[in-house]
Parts: C-alpha cells; structure tokens; sequence
C-alpha cells in the first residue's frame, strides 16, 4: 500500500488525496472525491482543526459527507509548543495503538500520519456533527458532568493497572523526557505568570502557584495509585455532547496529553473547571462516586471509595499546573487569557478546599 504523503495545511489538502485517504481507511471503494469545501473548526490551542465538506462522483454506503481534518499549529509559538512537549507525536500514536483498547467514546480515525523527523502530522477523523461543543468559559450542566465522569471510567477501567502501559515507548516519554524540562522551566513560567496576572488573580491563589514545582517533584515519586491511559487534559473544550445528531452523549476530543497515571487526575481536573466552585462543592462526593461505581462496573477491583476519595483529593494539582503552564505556551488571546485564568482558580479553590500540597509537601 502507497503511504499517503503528510499534509501539513488544510489549504493542501485536495480531492485527489481524500480520495486516496478513504479508499485505504475503507470508507470509499469505487467512487471518487469530486469536491472539497474547508472550513475551521474548533478552539484547539496547539493545532489547527478543519471540516471538510465532500462531494463524490456517485452516492456509495459508508463514504462520509465530511471529515474533520488536523494540523500542526499554523501559529509559531503554538506549533513549538506542540512540539517540545510531544504532543502531535502522542495524539497520532493514540489513535494507531490505545483508542481501540479503551471504552471512552472518540471519533473514528480514518489516518493519522506522523513524521518523526520534523513532527508534521495529519490526523482525519470522523465528523461528530451535529453536537454540543463543550465550552469551557460557560461551564456545564451537572446532568453534562456525570455524563462526562461516565465516560471518564470507560477511559480508565480497561487498562487500569496494566503494567504494559509503561512499557509504550512513545506514552512513557512524557515522564522520562518532560519532568526534567517542565521542572526547569516552571519557576520562569510562575514569575511571567506573576508579571501578566497581578492584580488580576487571586494573591491567595499566586502564593499557591508559587508551591507547585516542589509539590509536583514530590508528586513523581513513588505513588501508591493505579496508573492508567490519562486524557490528561480532560475539559469541556475538548468534549462534544449529544454527538451525530444524539447517537451518542459524548465524545472525547484532543489526545495530545495522554499518557500512563492515576486516573483521578483526570476527574479532579474536569471538575475544577467544568462546573462552578460552588456546584463543585455542593455535588463533587456524589459525582466522584458515580465515577467510581462505573470503575467497579466495568471491573476495576481492589480500589475501595477511601482509596478513590483519597485520591481524588491529592490529584488536584494538575489543574492548577495546566492553567498556568499553558498559559506561557500558546498564542495570546483574550479568550486563552479568561480560559486559563478560569482554570487555574478553579484548581486553586479546589486545592485549597482538600489541603491537596498537604498530601505532598510536609
């Protein structure tokens, strides 16, 4: 079979090569692309989505109406950012050798392409629509937030505990490649994250910001949790509900971060961002324990509610890594500002609430 060649711009991407592309995913067998139609899609911050609208020379079964396309971030700053933390590298991978071993609903793949030597990428991918997109500036339901710790089990039952996972090269190099880098590099992000956020956030929650790096170094030590495939960053903005039209209540988006670790990460971090502080507090023991009787459902074992409480409590600290983080390591916009700045006190309040930096720093 002809490998298809990398396409790096949705301005690139032609009749010819969709064609080529769904006769080897198997979604096209006699008929051809006649015509295409680009439009972006999306609030992807490190990549560029599109939804390409076909045409054919004739009606066949299963040939799809549109495709939605992703690229490496036409944006500089976006696009070294993608690089450096391995991102394009992680999500194509995803797709290749774990979202078929995982019971959280993603779109189907139809390519995902990878050059290791320069990091371009294509990745074509089911479309969705029609679908609710997740906003994560305007929050969600709480009917929308158990639905999404639902599915946050059917991600991390599967594999929970299989000690294959760190055996993956490519899902192990987040770990053994990054911490050193993000270790160094987070007092320089913390004191820029000062300089652009005083005054605007909380003085409270930047004093908390300024115990993170010796709280994640402690975080990195031996942990006794059950490691698992972690979205990693688990938010509205890479959610979509009621999906093709209500055949499904949700898919998951945006696999760049995914890795191997505890699974509560992932749930601490939703909640943080996805409700307001308040619903989190009044409803956040009850949605926790629908996540974790999903786990014992789907045949998790030797994980009681103490335990997944525990947890639950301590894996706050992602969230406020993530809003502070990300905010250095995209392009600047007003809705990238309000967005992070909505994480990270959400993660912060929540922090705060369960004494998480107790669990790690003495």
């Amino acid at each position: 079979m002809t490998e298809l060649p990398i396409v790096t711009e949705a301005a690139h991407v032609d009749a010819d090569w969709l064609t080529a592309m769904l006769r080897q995913s198997g979604a096209l067998h006699e008929g051809r692309v006649t015509g295409v139609t680009a439009s972006p899609v999306g609030n992807g911050l490190v990549a560029d989505s599109w939804r390409f609208a076909l045409t054919y020379t004739a009606p066949e079964p299963g040939a799809p109406a549109s495709v939605i396309g992703k690229f490496p971030a036409a944006d500089p700053v976006s696009r070294k950012s993608g690089s450096d933390h391995l991102l394009y590298l992680r999500e194509t991978q995803f797709y290749r050798t774990l979202a078929a071993t995982v019971g959280i609903h993603t779109p189907v793949c139809h390519a995902s392409l990878h050059d290791p030597a320069n990091d371009d990428f294509t990745l074509i991918l089911a479309d969705l629509a029609p679908a609710r997109q997740g906003d994560q500036l305007a929050g969600c339901s709480l009917e929308d937030a158990a639905t999404t710790l639902r599915e946050a089990a059917a991600l991390h039952a599967p594999r929970w505990g299989d000690p294959a996972l760190p055996q993956l090269d490519w899902l192990a190099l987040r770990p053994a490649a990054l911490s050193g880098m993000v270790d160094a590099m987070l007092p320089a992000i913390i004191a820029l994250y000062r300089e652009r956020f005083a005054g605007v956030i909380e003085p409270e929650w930047l004093a908390m910001i300024e115990r993170l790096p010796a709280a994640l170094i402690a975080m990195r030590g031996p942990v006794d949790a059950p490691i698992t495939v972690q979205h990693a960053d688990f938010r509205l903005d890479n959610m979509m509900f009621d999906v093709n039209g209500g055949a499904r209540p949700m898919a998951t988006l945006d696999w760049q971060t995914v890795t191997a670790g505890p699974g509560l990460t992932d749930v601490a971090y939703f909640l943080s961002a996805g409700i307001s502080p308040a619903e989190r507090r009044a409803h956040e023991s009850d949605l926790v324990r629908l996540y974790h009787a999903d786990l014992l459902a789907r045949g998790v074992r030797d994980y009681d509610w103490d335990a997944c409480w525990r947890d639950y409590r301590r894996f706050t600290l992602h969230g406020i890594l993530m809003g502070v983080f990300s905010a250095l390591s995209v392009e600047r916009t007003p809705r990238a500002d309000a967005l992070f700045l909505r994480m990270t006190r959400g993660a912060c309040e929540q922090a705060a609430e369960h004494r998480s930096f107790d669990y790690w720093l003495s």
